[in-house]
């Protein structure tokens, strides 16, 4: 008895292959151990933060025997008198300066070499691009010299009022390649209508550009909150120190370095980059893409 085993028809393609579990296994196995290495550092930080102070530098391991809650009572007191909450705000104070200004200066920048005709457009464009591989220390001391001639040493003028100038060569070349993929028609049709550039600039350009704003002042915001150098240099008074300059105080204030304290107050001062980050992450992978691809 024979049976008539079923064949494909002539020209039909077989179905495709689904991959092997093991291989899948094995990927998401490798995945897995990557995002462990890198919240490593993260689950040390939280960890240590909650142990006694004999565990932090003598004992090896990652959980602490028991639960030190103080440490984050002595970190909330702060530091030379000065609260938490004062210098939240003083950071606050600092970043939020910071990102204004650079949305504000880097994209009105940015509309100049991507849209206007100006005389010595290129190479200015290229000379501001070289900035970019000049070191930040190489200008520190002519900056602070000009700084203290004008009086504003020990005071948030000078963290600030550079970013109101569009010194940050990186965000206004960021900002340029995304405004180099607008259509120049939109522009037209404002200018039929009346509109004059900053009018075109304010009404048209400026809402289509809010991805590279957003990831502007999402690391304009990253990159000032974590500045200590700067800080270190230009504040002085501990009522204007910032959480990043609290952090080294801390150790400092008393004969003994109190590091448990010193570990919950850095957890304090990750959490509003955390969270500024959690709010705009979207707006920032769609920027830096849109960025990258147009020009």
């Amino acid at each position: 008895m024979t049976t008539n085993a079923p064949t494909a028809a002539p020209g039909a393609q077989a179905a495709p292959r689904r991959p092997l579990p093991w291989r899948r296994i094995a990927l998401h196995t490798g995945l897995l151990a990557a995002l462990l290495v890198m919240l490593y550092p993260l689950g040390w930080l939280l960890a240590t933060s909650l142990k006694p102070a004999d565990e932090v530098i003598a004992s090896l391991n990652l959980l602490p025997s028991r639960l030190e809650w103080g440490n984050y009572t002595t970190a909330l007191d702060g530091v030379n008198d000065v609260s938490i909450p004062r210098l939240l705000t003083n950071s606050l104070l600092i970043a939020g300066g910071a990102v204004l200004g650079n949305v504000l200066s880097c994209s009105l920048a940015a509309y100049a070499f991507a849209r206007l005709r100006f005389r010595m457009r290129g190479p200015l464009f290229a000379f501001m691009i070289a900035t970019i591989m000049l070191p930040h220390h190489a200008v520190l001391i002519p900056q602070y010299v000009i700084f203290n001639q004008l009086g504003m040493v020990n005071t948030y003028w000078p963290l600030i009022l550079p970013k109101f100038l569009a010194t940050e060569a990186f965000f206004v070349f960021l900002i340029v390649q995304f405004m180099r993929g607008l259509p120049r028609e939109l522009e037209e049709a404002a200018r039929i209508d009346g509109c004059g550039p900053f009018r075109s600039f304010a009404l048209v350009i400026l809402p289509l550009i809010r991805p590279a704003l957003i990831t502007t002042a999402i690391f304009t915001f990253i990159w000032t909150w974590n500045d200590f150098f700067t800080q270190l240099i230009y504040l002085f008074s501990p009522e204007k120190f910032t959480l990043t300059l609290a952090l080294r105080s801390f150790v400092d204030a008393s004969s003994q370095s109190a590091f448990g304290p010193m570990f919950a107050m850095s957890v304090i001062a990750l959490l509003p980059i955390v969270l500024f980050f959690l709010a705009f992450q979207r707006f920032l992978v769609e920027g830096m893409a849109s960025s990258g691809v147009k020009g």
